[in-house]
This record gives C-alpha cells, sequence and structure tokens, in this order.
C-alpha cells in the first residue's frame, strides 16, 4: 500500500520555526520527486517546494523562496520542509506529494501543477499566531 505520512505540524507564534517530515512507505521512494503544497481554508492548493528524486533540484514558490527550505534522506524514505520566520499567513493544511520521476529531471512547472503527482498524504495542520 502507497503512503506518505506528514508529521511535524503544531502551533506555533509568528517568527517561529517547524520542519514537516513526509515519510513514504509502498513505493521505490528514490525513484519519486516530491513537493510540498498547502491549502488555507476557503483557497486552493498551492505549490511550495520541490525536490527531484536524487536530490540534486530544488525549486521554490517565490512566496516561501528563503524561508523554507526542502531537503530528502532516500535512506529514509523521508522529504523534509524546513520552515523558518513563519507568518500568519502561513497557516494552512500541508501535504506532501509524489510522481514517478523515472531518473529524468523535470522543469518547475511541473513540480507547480498539482496534476503531476499520483500520491499525496492525508495534511497536516499548521497554525502561526501573530
Amino acid at each position: 500500500e502507497v503512503q506518505l505520512v506528514e508529521s511535524g505540524g503544531g502551533s506555533v507564534q509568528a517568527g517561529g520555526s517547524l520542519r514537516l517530515s513526509c515519510v513514504a512507505s509502498g513505493f521505490s521512494f528514490d525513484d519519486y520527486a516530491i513537493g510540498w503544497y498547502r491549502q488555507a481554508p476557503g483557497k486552493e492548493r498551492d505549490f511550495l517546494a520541490g525536490i527531484s528524486h536524487n536530490g540534486a533540484y530544488t525549486h521554490y514558490a517565490e512566496s516561501v523562496k528563503g524561508r523554507f527550505s526542502i531537503s530528502r534522506d532516500n535512506a529514509k524514505n523521508t522529504v523534509y520542509l524546513q520552515m523558518n520566520n513563519l507568518k500568519p499567513e502561513d497557516t494552512a493544511i500541508y501535504y506532501c506529494g509524489a510522481f514517478d520521476a523515472n531518473g529524468l529531471v523535470y522543469s518547475s512547472s511541473y513540480y507547480h501543477y498539482h496534476g503531476s503527482y499520483e500520491h499525496w498524504g492525508q495534511g497536516i495542520q499548521v497554525t502561526v499566531s501573530s
């Protein structure tokens, strides 16, 4: 069974930090590219960051560039999203998604399109208070 499980969310004050984890199982993790998205109430699911199957390439939304950092540990089947200098507008449910890269490198636009992803986690709440 394919699973992506997010953890590390919670409540934090503005200016604080959180590190989200996305643990994968049920597929060949090191063949898959991973993306992080978030969805605030009443809004669409927005792309935040993506990382290639081998960790060599990363992509970021302009809104989080310089504050968020994505990384992966293929030995642990885990992708991380380090979030610094959090703001109240970062409050949302955060999701990780995965697509089979087949050993190829994909353009940033591919990561930005939520339809590219084959598998999604259940999401985790992040709340930032002012």
